[in-house]
């Protein structure tokens, strides 16, 4: 399909014959030789002498050159585009943050997975959050582990694969033995300012309590909602325990408040693929798409072939010219 980016450029294909019609022909002086009996040589070749400049006129061959070179002028100044199919992309318009506990209480074996076996609380939730990940194309997601300290662990990217690879590598207490829920919130802040989506999710996964964080997990919700960011808080360790091992959900859903968003407990694996589950539908997947077609300029093939066809046409004359000299 061709296409014209200045289609207004064809209202100039009759100015030639304006300028033919409204101007008068070009005359000059030239030199001349008189002699006395122009008159007879006149009378015998059986002419009328007129007064007046001589009009060459121009062949058919040179007319048409002149009306096909000039045609190819203005079509090239309309700037024609051979235009492709569409293209559609789509972009992500979402980013999803998971930051996940891997500190040492994680390692507890007291989960109750599918199968009814007892297994480790971050096996479970690598399982869990795996599907999860596989389950989200179309958004941007990035994962944060953090024990003692928090550490991006991928950025955000549309390459669910390797984040979910990059969660199957993480072990209990990679990051320390401990928990520090506000700075891992912090850390999720700064990894989302380089973000260029409004629609911003963090989901935030612990089994702990907060245990030495430089900024309150409360606070560093607050500043969170400030930059837009929800928070949906999961628990999934033991409200009964105590210490390090203590499951403070208190604190997780001051965090999910303060960044308008949910706190869900789970108490055994289908309880967690349940949560996560109903945060899908909650936040179904979101796309922006945007469509293109391929254009391919072609007025630079018009200008070379008015160039051709005007080298040609000087050439033939030229040649037809010396022809006649040589007769």
């Amino acid at each position: 399909m061709i296409e014209f980016t200045h289609p207004y450029a064809f209202f100039l294909l009759p100015l030639p014959l304006v300028v033919y019609l409204l101007v008068p022909p070009h005359k000059e002086r030239v030199s001349a030789l008189r002699f006395p009996f122009f008159r007879r040589l006149a009378d015998a070749a059986g002419q009328s002498p007129k007064a007046g400049s001589v009009i060459f006129k121009r062949t058919t061959f040179q007319n048409l050159a002149a009306i096909a070179i000039w045609g190819l002028l203005i079509t090239a100044l309309a700037a024609p585009e051979r235009v492709g199919e569409p293209i559609i992309q789509e972009k992500a318009a979402r980013d999803v943050m998971l930051a996940i506990d891997i500190s040492g209480s994680m390692d507890q074996v007291d989960f109750i997975s599918q199968n009814g076996e007892r297994t480790q609380r971050l096996d479970a939730v690598k399982r869990v959050v795996g599907d999860f990940i596989s389950e989200r194309d179309g958004d941007r997601i990035a994962l944060i582990v953090f024990g003692a300290k928090a550490f991006v662990q991928a950025p955000f990217t549309e390459d669910l694969a390797s984040v979910r690879a990059l969660l199957e590598q993480t072990e209990v207490g990679m990051a320390g033995p401990h928990t520090v829920l506000g700075d891992a919130i912090g850390l999720s802040i700064k990894t989302f300012q380089a973000s260029e989506t409004e629609d911003r999710l963090l989901i935030l996964l612990s089994d702990g309590a907060d245990t030495g964080s430089r900024m309150t997990p409360v606070n560093a919700a607050a500043i969170a909602a400030k930059e837009g960011i929800e928070i949906i808080s999961i628990g999934v360790g033991d409200p009964a325990g105590t210490g390090d091992q203590r499951l403070e959900e208190r604190t997780l859903k001051s965090i999910s408040d303060a960044a308008g968003g949910t706190y869900y407990f789970a108490g055994d694996e289908n309880g967690l693929a349940e949560i996560y589950a109903r945060i899908d539908a909650q936040k179904p997947r979101e796309v922006e798409t945007r469509s293109f077609r391929p254009r391919e300029p072609l007025g630079h093939l018009l200008l070379i072939l008015a160039a051709l066809l005007g080298i040609g046409t000087l050439a033939l004359l030229h040649t037809r010219k010396t022809r006649r000299r040589a007769a």
